[in-house]
């Protein structure tokens, strides 16, 4: 495994990291206070947006963030922003390509007014493509965001991203009515582009990461929040009807999945082969054609990974996160996985990322 590159499908560009002047430079000037902007409080720079603080920018503790592992490592709180020293990091960890998951991806951006909300969304998506992703297209890839206002804004905004080279996209399922058949237009535009579509943990539930006594709860249960998005998608019909589509579930993990997807096989034996108005396709089946899920470190992943086979199943290094596996990727992967062969590991680890977003 030592010379065997990495594609990691799940890292990060959180809020604390991004530009101090990625919106006032790209957002009017009438939706600057209403729109992510820094200001100075008590000594301190911190994001605010309409009166509401969104968290800290700039360097963050230690304790918070993986980069504070390698000793002589410079970091001013933006080094996961410069495109240029996130491929030196990238370097050290063996890791050739990154599909990142930008600011806004667990919590979202809380502005209300939904002009001002589809404007931020726009600007983080044009940074990403023409600032950040352009200094190595083969290898960054900060993926855009999609709004939820309506299908229509949805539809446009993923046509835009898909015209200035974004290899996906990101949508909250928690804020889109799955059960509407009128997202079909989304799902179909998708389809057409052949990129696939991203749903990323965070939300689906009351508890908070921000809070200390809540973290470890949250943190346990939030990957599995991800299952009545994936229930909809696959009994709704959304990915019987768009075939081809591919839905990424980012950074759910793998424990539950087995489980889970044998679950949906036996309710669609007993509440949909009997109806004609339900699908008629196994989940397990559409699992195993549409959709793939990202992890970091599997403990089980050993005995679990067979049981579905690894073809549905992408590696995270999750860099800059404090749980991250960088800077020393290589081991956690022979610890998590090392008792698979060498072709599963593979395909874990890099070849089905590199497949799905169209990577050299």
């Amino acid at each position: 495994m030592e010379n065997h590159q990495l594609y990691s499908c799940d890292d990060h560009l959180d809020l604390p990291n991004v530009p101090r002047d990625l919106w006032t430079n790209r957002l009017p000037s009438r939706m600057h206070e209403l729109g992510p902007h820094v200001v100075e409080r008590d000594g301190k720079h911190v994001w605010m947006a309409g009166g509401k603080m969104l968290g800290v920018s700039g360097k963050m503790e230690a304790h918070l963030t993986a980069i504070s592992r390698l000793p002589g490592i410079e970091d001013d709180g933006f080094r996961a922003s410069n495109p240029e020293l996130r491929l030196q990091d990238m370097e050290h960890d063996g890791i050739h390509a990154s599909i990142v998951y930008g600011a806004g991806a667990l919590s979202g951006f809380p502005i209300h007014d939904p002009e001002v909300h589809r404007e931020v969304l726009r600007a983080w998506n044009d940074w990403a493509a023409e600032e950040f992703n352009a200094y190595a297209p083969d290898r960054l890839s900060a993926l855009p965001f999609l709004p939820t206002g309506s299908v229509d804004e949805a539809v446009r905004e993923f046509e835009h991203c898909m015209e200035i080279g974004h290899r996906g996209a990101i949508i909250n399922p928690f804020s889109v009515d799955l059960k509407n058949d009128d997202w079909d237009r989304l799902w179909a535009a998708v389809s057409s582009a052949d990129v696939p579509i991203s749903f990323h943990i965070g939300r689906g539930t009351s508890l908070s990461p921000y809070i200390i006594r809540e973290r470890a709860p949250y943190s346990s249960i939030v990957p599995m929040q991800m299952d009545e998005p994936l229930a909809l998608m696959i009994f709704m019909g959304a990915l019987v009807r768009y075939p081809s589509m591919k839905l990424v579930l980012a950074e759910s993990g793998i424990g539950w999945l087995p489980y889970f997807v044998g679950r949906m096989d036996d309710q669609f034996e007993k509440h949909c082969v009997p109806y004609d108005d339900c699908i008629k396709t196994r989940p397990s089946e559409i699992f195993a054609r549409q959709i793939y899920s990202t992890f970091e470190e599997e403990p089980l992943g050993p005995s679990l990974i067979p049981l579905m086979g690894p073809d549905n199943f992408m590696w995270a290094c999750d860099y800059p996160h404090v749980d991250s596996t960088w800077p020393d990727s290589h081991h956690a992967i022979e610890k998590s996985l090392g008792k698979l062969d060498e072709s599963a590991i593979r395909k874990l680890t890099g070849e089905t990322c590199q497949r799905l977003y169209k990577l050299p």
